[in-house]
């Protein structure tokens, strides 16, 4: 079972924090935090229910992550695995999670594949969403696969959406001259852009579109 123990800092302050597999215990903590998250207008159906956390600790419990501060639940991340090759055609993130669901979990599969991760606002200052994809990687490599990968929200593309395309907003972001909520913090963790992926989620910020991003194991 994953457990790692260290400290964060608030300021100058450490706290004590630890990473581990969520379980029943932690669902209404879990279902709170997304709420607090993705306000509107990200869609509230998207947002976890008790069967599919269900499924998360039943059917891959090695990629349900939690991270606690101080002993208060702060964030959770969660993947399932499926076997996915560049040359496959592009996806829709709901197609891909079973809606959330992971019941096409691949034991079987090459790639990690990343559904969601999750921090509590004022959490967020702490650096727990780094600690939470680096927990992944570590799965990654313990469980020997080629790759994590994922679909990156770009939250501020609707503050530019009337000046550029989609494309060129990750020009700009790869270029310095814009950030992104998700996706520079993603390219912060070592996650490398492939290309956008249209129609991947309602999602008005995004135009729906996102970014599907990479991280290689190393040791592959």
């Amino acid at each position: 079972m994953y457990r790692s123990e260290f400290y964060v800092f608030d300021g100058d302050t450490p706290l004590p924090a630890v990473i581990r597999e969520y379980t029943r215990d932690d669902f209404e903590d879990l279902i709170e935090i997304q709420t607090e998250c993705f306000p509107p207008p990200f869609p509230a159906e998207l947002l976890w229910n008790v069967e599919q956390l269900n499924n998360h600790v039943n059917i891959f419990p090695e990629g349900a992550h939690c991270i606690e501060v101080g002993g208060s639940l702060a964030g959770s991340i969660t993947g399932l695995i499926v076997n996915w090759s560049p040359q496959d055609e592009d996806h829709r993130w709901a197609d891909i999670t079973d809606n959330g669901y992971i019941r096409n979990h691949d034991p079987k599969g090459n790639t990690l594949y990343l559904v969601d991760i999750s921090v509590r606002p004022r959490f967020r200052k702490l650096g727990l969403g780094k600690q939470l994809m680096f927990s992944m990687y570590n799965t990654v490599i313990s469980l020997g696969l080629e790759r994590l990968l994922g679909g990156a929200r770009m939250p501020g593309y609707h503050h530019v959406a009337s000046k550029m395309s989609v494309d060129d907003y990750l020009e700009n972001i790869l270029k310095g001259q814009l950030q992104d909520p998700i996706v520079t913090f993603l390219l912060r963790c070592g996650r490398v852009p492939l290309h956008i992926v249209r129609d991947y989620l309602d999602d008005e910020e995004s135009a729906n579109s996102a970014v599907l991003m990479e991280w290689r194991n190393p040791f592959k």
